[in-house]
């Protein structure tokens, strides 16, 4: 890469972090409280797929409010949540210290440069912040960096088509609702980011469940003419079955469907691994 092309790279890379301490600077309370974020039942199937050891040392990447690593320090010996913005640290700082939880701690950090050394963690985890990576290969690899050989990498996250088109059409509409969303990977994309990173899936599970757009639109603050824009897409993807998101009204509301994928992998020894195509 020349050094103009480069250059170009990371501003564009500033700018999209600034984008993401905006947005989650703006929603950090919204977000903390929704329903799928707080949702224990499915932080405890993460937690089970994962099946970290009881002594675990653990590293939570893009944490946001901390329920996750919360959740994990209840069965570890040690958890550490890193985030880009301040505002969602605040808010998992306030959850520790009411539950009287000392072995979590929370601190600033971007996760492209993880601020610990190779090896460090027996299991890093990361939940619902793929899809506002810019760079996710660069940022899993960073997470399996800092995990110890033989350790476990967690992914949770929203996936999208296999087909680029209907993929589109649906990050389309999630960009609308939050300019920090970059894309959600499709589940073959995601599988070959984690095999580049040098590690080796060893489990999966897959999940589903509708979500009401205006809550949705709620829970970020989208501006007015942002929303009307996403409501009128997806209204469209509902009458032209155009993403694989396969909205519906009920009730009259409408909702269109999350699709979710958990999974989990080895970190191989360096002499192991082989080319990931």
């Amino acid at each position: 890469m020349s050094a103009r092309a480069s250059g170009a790279r990371g501003r564009l890379q500033v700018k999209h972090k600034d984008l993401v301490r905006d947005e989650f600077t703006r929603q950090a309370a919204d977000f903390a409280a929704s329903p799928q974020i707080r949702d224990r039942d499915r932080i405890d199937r993460l937690i089970a797929i994962t099946d970290p050891p009881r002594d675990a040392r653990v590293l939570d990447v893009a944490c946001g409010p901390g329920h996750v690593s919360l959740a994990f320090a209840e069965v570890c010996r040690e958890v550490v949540g890193i985030d880009l913005t301040e505002a969602p640290l605040r808010i998992a700082e306030q959850s520790r210290q009411e539950r009287n939880i000392a072995n979590a701690r929370f601190q600033l950090a971007d996760a492209d440069r993880i601020p610990f050394p190779d090896g460090h963690f027996d299991v890093v985890v990361c939940r619902f912040a793929v899809h506002h990576f810019d760079d996710p290969r660069r940022m899993v690899g960073e997470m399996a960096r800092v995990c110890r050989v033989g350790g476990t990498v967690a992914i949770q996250d929203l996936i999208s088509s296999e087909h680029s088109d209907r993929a589109e059409y649906y990050n389309r509409f999630e960009r609308l609702r939050d300019t920090s969303h970059t894309r959600a990977l499709a589940l073959s994309e995601l599988a070959q980011t984690i095999a580049s990173a040098g590690l080796e899936l060893m489990r999966f599970s897959s999940d589903q469940f509708d979500n009401p757009v205006e809550r949705w639109l709620k829970t970020s603050q989208t501006p007015p003419d942002r929303a009307a824009e996403a409501r009128a897409m997806i209204d469209r993807d509902l009458k032209e079955d155009l993403s694989g998101a396969t909205p519906k009204r009920i009730n009259g509301e409408l909702f269109f469907t999350f699709h979710l994928a958990t999974v989990c992998a080895r970190k191989l020894p360096r002499r192991d691994r082989g080319t990931s195509g």
